[in-house]
């Protein structure tokens, strides 16, 4: 008896599990749309969910560039890209989001070469990074907010040129950890947390959206936030071994892996349901709730006013 009811809590057991990790797999975009003639940029797309995305897109037609600042990874990664997709249409431009001389050099160069620019998807971030930036801003808002705010700003014209085009930025729940922007500490000076710094660039993700997707009405360039989900990446390899021990062990559980995380990503970048549609907030391939600051509209432009200031716009 004993042993058939081992048997039964064990069965139980992986059921509950079965359903709890389909649960958290989140959406799967399925269209099979082509991008033949279509130009991509993907930042950090040398690791993770980025990689994917790069993956996916190359093997819909498209012309894909991908954004990176290690130059050996990124070839590395390159050539992994162009094997699994079967496109040798796949190219490396070495960025750096921590470095506005940088940003500007990569998007000097790609507006020589190309002449036309589909979708950039604003990929690469960073966390737990207790460092500054070349330009002296602290990390997680330097290259999750800032970089991403210049490059799309330096690239809009091309974007327009180009229309319609899109424009997709990583998010994260995460921003509903800030209540809101702290704009008294908005480069993260006074005290330094790195859950904090976090949620302030992605909830600056989502405001630059929402801003951005205003000042574009009318130009057929339409913005998306995305959400990917708890994925299993190497944003966390700056954490301390104990908190990367925890990490592991709670991601065997609930985390996507990062084709499944780069879901939401392909849906902003490709689904034909979005079209005209900007400004939005979406997870599982499905347009989902941010926070109520995040429709704060003085909020986003006094963002977008400072950022304008701070990376000489």
């Amino acid at each position: 008896m004993e042993i058939f009811q081992i048997a039964v809590v064990v069965v139980a057991a992986g059921v509950l599990l079965y359903f709890v990790r389909q649960y958290f797999n989140g959406g799967v975009f399925n269209s099979s749309k082509r991008l033949d003639g279509k130009t991509v940029i993907i930042t950090g797309a040398n690791t993770g969910i980025g990689k994917e995305t790069a993956v996916d897109l190359a093997q819909r037609g498209a012309r894909v560039i991908i954004a990176c600042r290690d130059v050996h990874r990124a070839n590395l990664a390159l050539k992994d890209i162009q094997d699994r997709s079967g496109s040798k249409q796949v190219y490396f431009e070495q960025l750096d989001l921590a470095s506005f001389k940088s940003i500007r050099d990569f998007v000097e160069r790609i507006k020589k070469n190309e002449p036309k620019l589909h979708i950039l998807i604003n990929n690469a971030a960073t966390a737990y990074s207790p460092f500054k930036t070349e330009d002296g801003f602290q990390m997680e808002f330097g290259v999750n907010h800032l970089g991403p705010f210049l490059l799309t700003n330096l690239l809009l014209d091309l974007l327009k040129k180009s229309a319609p085009s899109r424009v997709v930025n990583l998010s994260s729940s995460a921003h509903t950890y800030s209540k809101e922007f702290r704009f008294e500490d908005i480069n993260n000076e006074k005290t330094y947390k790195p859950m904090n710094a976090y949620s302030q660039s992605k909830l600056a993700n989502i405001l630059f959206t929402r801003e951005l997707a205003k000042r574009l009405e009318g130009t057929s360039v339409t913005t998306y936030a995305v959400h990917p989900g708890i994925v299993t990446t190497e944003l966390g390899r700056r954490l301390p071994l104990w908190q990367r021990i925890i990490m592991k062990s709670v991601a065997w559980l609930v985390a996507k892996n990062p084709k499944q995380g780069a879901q939401t990503t392909l849906y902003c970048a490709v689904s034909e349901e979005l079209e005209g549609v900007s400004g939005k907030y979406y997870s599982d391939c499905a347009e989902k709730q941010p926070s109520d600051y995040v429709k704060d509209d003085h909020a986003a432009k006094k963002l977008w006013d400072a950022s304008v200031e701070f990376v000489g716009l």
